[in-house]
Order: structure tokens, then C-alpha cells, then sequence
């Protein structure tokens, strides 16, 4: 019995080592497989080229490092992702998508070889060409349990290798000699332009001495060439003497450079040789026959050489010309000369040329001609702009010149006197001086008007940072700081009003109008800065209604901007008076105050662009000189005119408008339906809010969201569509001048897929002109607002948009 516990305890301690053996293998080996693991990680993580491994599905399971960079993917999103998803391809020359690679190998269970001509379009969208191949991976049973993509940036070889073709091909095109050589003076390459000049082929001359095409005399001159490139000097274009094949000796031109390696060491050079044997033939045979020339035709030419500048003088023809003898007398003058003066050509024929009629009213300019005559004569050119006097008595300008003829010996033969009128060209240099002198003016104006409201604006910033508890002062700062920003925005519409009529891209929404509706237009837009000045304004209509052809906007703009100019300049507590008149078939508007008048001399330009009268009246009143100009461009377009009058500083002005009437018996068109955009109760939209400007994008966001919507930002335009495919917007409020991807790339992008069809896209940006809103409707957009945007107009805007009603942009 003891025998047989005695085997037993003996089995079982066998077991136990047996147990123990199997676990410390099992452990061995699993370090192994974790060492063998490590190293491919970090073998993979450490190679040039770029790895993605796939499972069976085709999904990614790991990303080096590389592959990172390049996908713009990182491992840690891109895991679990279907691969086309992370590594997307398309032909280079077709653009249109390329079968992934790994998804291939997957499916043929076979490596997929290299493949040419394929661009990786990355996440952020810069796209890069590569070389790229996959293969397989099985499991110990034999079946695919994924697949490894390698693939490789070859941007620079690309471009190294183009490089390299264009340079090959120039070599070989070159009309020139173009050969390289070893600083021992060995030929190492010889293009078809050598073979050409030197009559050797590449295979005669490449492996032999350079010496081989220079004659015996000019040896030393090649060794003083390699002595030159050794110093890594480059030798400037000089001539020579070559040899050919067949013992012809070339007159040559030739450059030579020498060619370094990476590390910028000399190692031979290139030489360019042009033959210029037949030039140098050409050369001496032309001046073989100028020299011929010159003996036959010197006593020809000093025979003729005073007429011949005479005559080709004389006859410019736009030109006042003359001729006058060394003593400064007249001896020919052009009939340009003679209509100046008014005189006929024997008056002034044979007299000294400053008593002629040109100067005959200025002492000082007689002195000056007969000074200029003098300088003349003794061989120097005299030139100034002068002024002179026509026969009627009127001053002209001229460019003069009194200038010495001679000959070929250098003696004075005659005087030449020449001159251009610039009247004109002066009158308009001095007009443009002024043009430019009122822009700066304007233009300082302008940055004073824009700053004036800002300071009100962040001071009510500030008082509602300061007062968050106190409701009244709160509401009074928003309400200032709502005028303010109007008064901005006005500004900027006024100048924008005025291209646009310059440039007659205004359009006028004309309708039958009683003129009552338009004085009361005006009135209502004026009244608040009249009675902020304390005026009494006084209006009279006539008692029978008064129609009129007229956009009731823009005609109330024009009586509106009349109104308030009378209010600035007056004085407070001034009156003011709008009186309007039927006369015949037009209709007369009046407005008049006690203001501060306009100078006489400012009145005939006081609807000009740029126009401004005195500075210190503008500073205590402000104001930028358009409204008036805006106010004659609206009224000429509705065929009517506007004049202005004072009797002086301090007498008040003036402003009459006179329009036609619209005849009796029109009807009137029937009123449309006024819809004010507002939304109906209740809904709510999906909205994306687009805006490299961050405080731009998260104020509207903030404004969208507390009337119910549900928005979202993005801040470039490849981050616009991707949140445009991850949220699905029912509208989106599109930027246009942004970084990566501008606005109209990104609706474009949008629209060309199948979701972004029916979104809502709405250009909101600070460009405004009739080009810009016709760029946003040929990139996709459903409609286009200016900033600063009111909340009304996006309202009003979205309802028709969202109801199916299409609005012209």
C-alpha cells in the first residue's frame, strides 16, 4: 500500500514539472512574439517610405508615421476606418478616382506592382504624386487576413527628373557648340551643334583631348582656360580660333563654366561655341563699304548738310518751327508761327525774333528771347516753357526750344527754333492737381466721419460691460450704439450710391408716386437730426396731389440728404423750409434755411464728387461732401435738375429741384403685398455660420441661436464642407475672402453633392458691387447681404428662400 502512494505522489510531481515546463515555454515564446512585435513597430515607424496596414474588410489597422504626414490622417482616427476613406487616389492626367491598391490585393490575393501616374489627395486637400504597391498578408492557415500598402512622395523626383529632360533637350536643340570636359582637359560630352561645327561625331570626339579641335598656336591659351576653371572662375564670352575635322579654321565665340558636384567642388566644365565666321566676313566686308562710302559722298553730304537740316526741321508740321539768322533775325518761320501771331510772314521776316508778336507784351520774356539767341549762337542749346500771346490777346504756354545748327565741323550755321502749345496740357495738369488735392481732402474727411461714430460705439460697449444690472442704461447704450452703426453703414451706402451712378449701374424701381409720399419720406428721415438741432422746419404742398415717375426711395434719399445738410449748416435754432410747386409740366421743390450760406466761389462745383467748402465750417459740422453730389445724380436719372444758391456766408441757401409730372388718367399700379420676412412661429432651422472671422461667425451664431435655431461654425472653406456634410444645414451664411478654400469654391464643392442641392447658400460678406453678386450667383449661391447685415433684411431674405421664392441677387 505504502509502495503504491510512494508512485503516485511520484506521478503527480511529474505533472508538475511537466505543467511548470509547458507555462515557462509558453512564456518564452510570448516574449518573443512581443520582442518581434516591438521590432516591426519599430522598423515600420522608422522607414522612409509610408505603410498602411489593413484587415480582411479593408479597414486601416495601423499608420506610420510617414503615412500620417502624407494622408494628413492620424493613426489614432484613421483606425477602423474603411481605407479609401484615409487614402484616397486619382489619376494624375484623367483626375478621376484609382482603384486603392491594398483593396486590390485583398480581392486578387496577390501582390499589386507599382503604379504610375497617381495623386494622393490628402485631408486637407494638397495633393502630391507617389508610387505605390500592396500586398497581402495570411494567416498560418493560408487565408488573407489583410493586406500592407507602401507607398512613397515622389514630388521631387518628379520634378528632378522634368528638370533634367528639359536640360537634355535644350543641350541637344542648341544651334550652338555645347561640350563638357575634365579639368585634364578630356571631352566628356559633345551635343549634335558640335557635331555640326567641328564636323566629329560624339563617338570620333567624347574620351579625347579637348586639344583635339585647337590649333598648335593657341595651346597655351587652353591650359591658361583649365588653369581659370580650376579656380572655379567662369571665362565671359570671348573670340578664338577652332579647328574642324576637315582643317578649316573657325573664328568662334566662347564661354566657358565650370561644373561642380553636390559638394560644390569643380570638377570640369562646360564650354558654348558659336561660329561667328561668317559675322567676322560680314563685319569686314561692311566696313570695307562704309569706308567707300563715307569718301564718296563727304563733299555731297557738307554741300547739302545745312539744307538738309533746314528742311528736315522746318517741316515737323505740328510744331511751331522757325528759322533765324546768328544775329537772332527771322529768316523763315512755319504758318503755325505766323497763325500764332496773327501777323502775315513779310512782318516779321528780316526782324530780330524778340520783337516779333509773340513777346511784344512782356518786357521781361523780350530780354529773355534775345538772351536765349545769344546762347544759341555760341553753339549751346537753350530750352524753357515760357508763355506767349496770341493776336486776339489770349496767353498761351509753350515748351521752347532755341536750338544751334551746324555742320560737320561743328560751326553754327543757323538758329532752329521750335516749340509745342501745352496750353491745354497744362490746364488739365492743374485740374487733375486739383482733383487730387480734393480726393486727399475727401479722403481725410472720410476717415474722420468713420471714426466719429466709434468712439460712441465702444464707449457703449463699455457702459454695457459696466452696467450689466442696470436694464435703462443698458438699453439707452444699445440704442445709441444702433444709430451710430446706422450712421456708419449710411456713409458707406451714400459712397457706394454715387460709383454707381457714375458708373450708370444705379437702377430705378419707378412706380406712379404722389409727391406727398415723397416730402413725407424725406421728412421722416430728416426730422430727428432737425429737431436734435432745435430747427423749426416749415413744409407746403400744393393742395392738389402732384404725380409723379419716381423711385419713392431714391427721390426721398435726394429731399432727405437736402434737409439734413440744412440742418447741419445752420446755426441751432435756425428754420428751415420745404415748399413744393406745380409749374406747368414739372414740379417744383424748394429747400431753404438760415444757415451759414455757401461763398460764391464755391457754388459752381458745389455738386461735385470731391467738392468741399471751408474747412473749419466742415470741422464743426461734419459732413463728406457726397450727399450733394448723390442728390444731383438721383435727380438727372429721374430727368430732372437741381441748382443751388446764396447770397453769401451767413445768408442762408438755397436748393431748388425740378422734376416732370406724370401726366393725368395714369393709373396706378397695383400695391404688392409687403411680406416683412418674418419667420412663422415655431420653426426651427439647421444653420451653418461660415466666417474666417471669429467674432464675426460666433456673434451671428450667438444671434441665430437665441431666435431658436440650431448653428454651427466653421472658419475656412474646406472646414465649411466638412461640417456641411457632418451637420446637413438647412442654410448656410457663406464668407467668401477666406484662408485654404475661398467661399465660392466651397459652394461649388457643396453643391456638387447630392445632400448640398437643396441647402440654402447665402453669400454674407463685406463686397457689394454688381460684380461681386453676380460672381456669388455663378458660384451657387441662393442669395447675397452685405455687412454689416440687419437682422430683418436676413430674416425677410431666408423666408422667401426657404418658401421656394427665388430672389435676384
Amino acid at each position: 500500500m505504502a509502495a503504491k502512494d510512494d508512485e503516485e505522489e511520484r506521478l503527480r510531481g511529474v505533472a508538475l514539472q511537466n505543467a511548470q515546463s509547458i507555462l515557462l515555454a509558453r512564456r518564452r515564446a510570448e516574449e518573443a512574439l512581443r520582442k518581434q512585435s516591438e521590432w516591426l513597430r519599430v522598423t515600420l515607424a522608422s522607414i522612409g517610405d509610408a505603410v498602411i496596414s489593413t484587415d480582411a474588410e479593408g479597414r486601416v489597422t495601423f499608420m506610420n508615421a510617414v503615412a500620417e504626414t502624407l494622408t494628413g490622417w492620424p493613426q489614432a482616427e484613421a483606425v477602423g476606418r474603411p481605407l479609401p476613406d484615409v487614402f484616397h487616389i486619382v489619376n494624375e492626367r484623367t483626375r478621376r478616382p484609382v482603384e486603392n491598391p491594398a483593396l486590390r490585393a485583398l480581392r486578387e490575393g496577390a501582390v499589386v506592382g507599382l503604379a504610375n501616374h497617381t495623386v494622393l489627395i490628402a485631408r486637407d486637400g494638397t495633393e502630391r504624386p507617389i508610387d505605390d504597391s500592396a500586398a497581402p498578408m495570411r494567416g498560418e492557415s493560408g487565408a488573407s487576413i489583410g493586406a500592407v500598402l507602401v507607398f512613397r512622395d515622389v514630388t521631387e523626383r518628379q520634378r528632378a527628373g522634368e528638370v533634367g529632360a528639359r536640360l537634355a533637350a535644350i543641350v541637344e536643340s542648341s544651334e550652338d557648340a555645347i561640350v563638357g570636359k575634365t579639368l585634364d582637359g578630356v571631352i566628356r560630352s559633345w551635343n549634335a551643334g558640335a557635331e555640326r561645327l567641328f564636323g566629329y561625331t560624339a563617338e570620333e570626339a567624347v574620351g579625347r583631348p579637348i586639344t583635339l579641335i585647337v590649333p598648335p598656336e593657341r595651346t597655351d591659351e587652353e591650359r591658361a582656360i583649365l588653369e581659370h576653371l580650376r579656380r572655379g572662375e567662369r571665362i565671359e564670352p570671348f573670340d578664338t580660333i577652332r579647328v574642324s575635322k576637315d582643317g578649316r579654321r573657325l573664328d568662334i565665340s566662347l564661354t566657358i563654366s565650370p561644373i561642380r558636384d553636390d559638394a560644390g567642388h569643380v570638377i570640369g566644365a562646360s564650354k558654348i561655341a558659336r561660329d561667328i565666321t561668317e559675322r567676322r566676313r560680314a563685319e569686314n566686308a561692311l566696313r570695307e563699304s562704309e569706308e567707300r562710302y563715307r569718301r564718296a559722298a563727304a563733299e555731297a553730304a557738307r554741300a547739302a548738310e545745312a539744307n538738309a537740316k533746314f528742311r528736315a526741321f522746318f517741316e515737323q508740321g505740328t510744331n511751331f518751327a522757325g528759322v533765324l539768322a546768328l544775329d537772332g533775325t527771322v529768316v523763315e518761320a512755319n504758318r503755325l508761327c505766323l497763325d500764332a501771331c496773327g501777323f502775315a510772314r513779310e512782318e516779321v521776316i528780316g526782324k530780330p525774333f524778340w520783337e516779333c508778336g509773340w513777346w511784344n507784351r512782356s518786357p521781361a520774356l523780350m530780354d529773355m528771347v534775345r538772351a536765349a539767341c545769344l546762347q544759341a549762337a555760341g553753339g549751346r542749346l537753350f530750352q524753357t516753357k515760357t508763355h506767349y500771346f496770341v493776336a486776339g490777346g489770349a496767353e498761351r504756354v509753350v515748351d521752347f526750344i532755341l536750338a544751334p545748327v551746324t555742320d560737320s565741323a561743328g560751326r553754327v550755321l543757323f538758329l532752329a527754333a521750335t516749340g509745342t502749345d501745352v496750353t491745354e496740357r497744362r490746364r488739365m495738369e492743374d485740374a487733375l492737381r486739383e482733383q487730387d488735392r480734393r480726393k486727399d481732402e475727401f479722403l481725410a474727411l472720410l476717415a474722420h466721419e468713420l471714426r466719429n461714430p466709434l468712439a460712441p460705439l465702444r464707449n457703449g460697449l463699455q457702459v454695457m460691460r459696466l452696467a450689466e444690472g442696470d436694464a435703462n442704461a443698458v438699453a439707452r447704450a444699445r440704442g445709441m450704439m444702433d444709430r451710430q452703426l446706422g450712421h456708419m453703414v449710411r456713409l458707406i451706402d451714400d459712397l457706394l450710391d454715387v460709383s454707381r451712378i457714375n458708373s450708370n449701374k444705379m437702377e430705378l424701381r419707378r412706380s406712379r408716386v404722389p409727391l406727398a409720399d415723397v416730402v413725407g419720406g424725406a421728412v421722416e428721415t430728416s426730422r430727428p437730426t432737425i429737431e436734435a438741432a432745435g430747427h423749426e422746419l416749415t413744409v407746403s404742398l400744393p393742395p392738389e396731389p402732384v404725380w409723379l415717375d419716381a423711385d419713392l426711395t431714391r427721390l426721398a434719399q435726394v429731399f432727405g440728404n437736402l434737409l439734413t445738410n440744412s440742418a447741419k449748416y445752420t446755426e441751432r435754432g435756425g428754420r428751415i423750409w420745404l415748399t413744393a410747386a406745380r409749374e406747368g409740366g414739372r414740379a417744383s421743390v424748394v429747400v431753404r434755411d438760415t444757415g451759414i450760406g455757401i461763398p460764391a466761389y464755391a457754388l459752381p462745383n458745389i455738386f461735385d464728387m470731391f467738392s468741399q467748402v471751408d474747412r473749419s465750417i466742415e470741422r464743426s459740422t461734419g459732413g463728406l461732401g457726397i450727399g450733394l453730389a448723390l442728390v444731383k445724380g438721383l435727380v438727372e436719372m429721374h430727368g430732372g435738375t437741381v441748382e443751388a444758391a446764396s447770397a453769401g456766408q451767413g445768408k442762408g441757401s438755397t436748393f431748388t429741384v425740378s422734376l416732370p409730372v406724370l401726366e393725368e388718367g395714369t393709373e396706378s399700379p397695383p400695391e404688392a403685398a409687403v411680406d416683412d420676412g418674418r419667420r412663422a412661429s415655431g420653426t426651427k432651422r439647421r444653420m451653418l455660420v461660415v466666417d474666417d472671422n471669429r467674432d464675426s461667425a460666433t456673434s451671428m451664431a450667438m444671434m441665430l441661436r437665441l431666435l431658436g435655431d440650431e448653428v454651427r461654425t466653421a472658419h475656412d472653406g474646406v472646414e465649411a464642407v466638412e461640417a456641411a456634410e457632418a451637420f446637413r444645414p438647412q442654410v448656410v451664411l457663406m464668407d467668401v475672402g477666406m484662408p485654404r478654400l475661398n467661399g465660392y469654391d466651397a459652394t461649388r464643392r457643396i453643391r456638387e453633392q447630392p445632400w448640398g442641392r437643396s441647402v440654402v447658400i447665402v453669400a454674407l460678406t463685406g463686397w457689394g458691387q454688381d460684380g461681386d453678386r453676380t460672381q456669388s450667383r455663378e458660384a451657387g449661391c441662393d442669395g447675397h447681404l452685405v455687412k454689416p447685415v440687419n437682422l430683418r433684411d436676413l430674416e425677410k431674405l431666408l423666408g422667401e428662400l426657404t418658401s421656394g421664392r427665388r430672389r435676384k441677387l
